[in-house]
């Protein structure tokens, strides 16, 4: 489906909880860069322009980075379009787009029903279980009885509404780069235990998106309340307009497939995949191959400390408003290949062309991936496997962030340097050559 279809779809959803009085929960999949984000903005949209209302509909996000960078495109283009005061427009996008932990916090002591009718959950396969929702409660909020998962608690304070709403979960996967995320069996969860009967719709590929693949979801719930239709997964990529099989291809190379890779690396099409040794032939590359108002910029892990030779400071994080959205002679911009954005900055946001920076956190064996962590003064070999999918996670939204081509820049490292050894480098840069990328000349 794409995204008009979805988005119809779901607001005939809304319409229905409406009309019939009920609570609806709606989950949306789609596959990496098929514009998860962009519907779920349409869909708050319009249930707000539908219904003549401010309040009815609000979209929540967990990504800081990712709210601060639409808050202000919102209000930028309010105020142009509108000729009202940023500060007005900038008012009206922190009601429309909230953090989700704001939204949260509001509603932990105000027992009142919430103003919106209509939510959308932004990368809802990462809402806190109820451990981490708790420890972050006593940590940061010194409240050391919340026994709730953030699901949970959510499905409760919309609950509050007597006549009707509607929760819209986002669903992605491969994304997952923090401990304590609950995934979709956490949600479903959540409406079985609740007081309301929770209409349910999603699509068939939902079972996918959940860890194991499990087909047993819905099972303790009544079938009345069930409602699959493919409409609900979204299984085009828009990201990359040039390349449907990006996803695919980055899969493979993140899993050791090396002859999947090689082969869908010349099914590509015009998308460039190019690799280099030098930081300064990779900037230029960027530079070059960008037309007119053509978005680039540099990404790289946010573990990755030993790029600090080569004047990139992972430890130093990209303001992601200037990042994304100052033009070329703001020094802050991505356009200044400066500062490089972290898998945090980035995730959930995209340029035109990207330059990846490689660092030996991650590094090829000849077989498969070995992750580390550097720490103090050397680099910690990561065996926990939690992390080392959180991790490798990390290397798969650097590398599906560029809709039109990408580049990468692997150090040759350095022998006097025990942290930059070259053996380190060395296999990862042959290693992505076997995959298909081409060396920049």
């Amino acid at each position: 489906m794409n995204l008009k279809e979805t988005a119809t779809e779901v607001m005939t959803a809304v319409k229905e909880a409406k009309r019939s009085k009920k609570k609806s929960l709606i989950f949306i999949t789609g596959v990496p860069g098929s514009g998860k984000t962009l519907a779920g903005l349409e869909i708050a949209t319009s249930s707000r322009r539908e219904n003549h209302s401010d309040n009815e509909g609000v979209f929540l996000t967990g990504n800081g980075p990712l709210a601060d960078v639409l808050r202000e495109a919102l209000s930028r283009d309010e105020v142009e379009r509108k000729n009202i005061s940023k500060k007005d427009a900038m008012r009206k996008a922190k009601t429309f787009i909230q953090n989700i932990h704001h939204f949260r916090d509001e509603y932990l002591e105000n027992k009142v029903p919430p103003h919106e009718k209509v939510v959308v959950y932004d990368e809802a396969q990462r809402a806190w279980d109820q451990k981490a929702a708790s420890r972050f409660m006593i940590q940061k909020r010194g409240i050391t009885d919340f026994n709730q998962s953030e699901p949970e608690f959510l499905l409760s304070v919309m609950a509050r509404h007597v006549d009707w709403c509607v929760i819209i979960c986002l669903i992605g996967n491969g994304q997952e780069i923090n401990s304590g995320e609950a995934g979709v069996t956490e949600w479903v969860k959540a409406a079985e235990s609740s007081n309301e009967n929770w209409t349910i719709y999603f699509s068939g590929q939902l079972y996918e998106y959940e860890q194991g693949g499990t087909s047993s979801l819905f099972q303790n719930m009544e079938p009345s309340f069930i409602n699959e239709c493919s409409a609900f997964h979204l299984a085009t990529s828009i990201r990359s307009f040039r390349s449907e099989r990006l996803s695919e291809y980055i899969s493979n190379i993140l899993e050791g497939d090396v002859q999947q890779a090689k082969i869908i690396s010349g099914e590509l099409g015009n998308y460039p995949l190019h690799i280099s040794r030098n930081l300064s032939l990779v900037k230029d590359w960027l530079k070059n191959i960008s037309r007119g108002s053509e978005r680039y910029g540099l990404v790289s892990s946010s573990n990755a400390h030993r790029l600090k030779p080569y004047g990139l400071n992972m430890k130093s994080k990209a303001d992601p408003v200037h990042w994304f959205l100052a033009n070329k002679e703001d020094i802050r911009s991505s356009y200044f290949l400066e500062d490089a954005a972290s898998e945090f900055e980035i995730q959930g946001l995209e340029l035109d062309w990207v330059g990846l920076c490689w660092d030996a956190n991650l590094r090829w064996n000849g077989h498969s991936w070995d992750l580390y962590l550097f720490k103090g003064t050397k680099w910690q070999k990561v065996t926990q496997p939690e992390r080392k999918l959180f991790l490798k996670n990390s290397y798969r939204v650097l590398m599906t962030r560029a809709r039109q081509g990408m580049v990468i820049f692997v150090p040759e490292g350095d022998k006097e340097d025990k942290t930059r050894n070259p053996e380190f480098y060395d296999p990862i840069y042959k290693y992505l050559l076997s995959c298909g990328f081409k060396e920049l000349s």
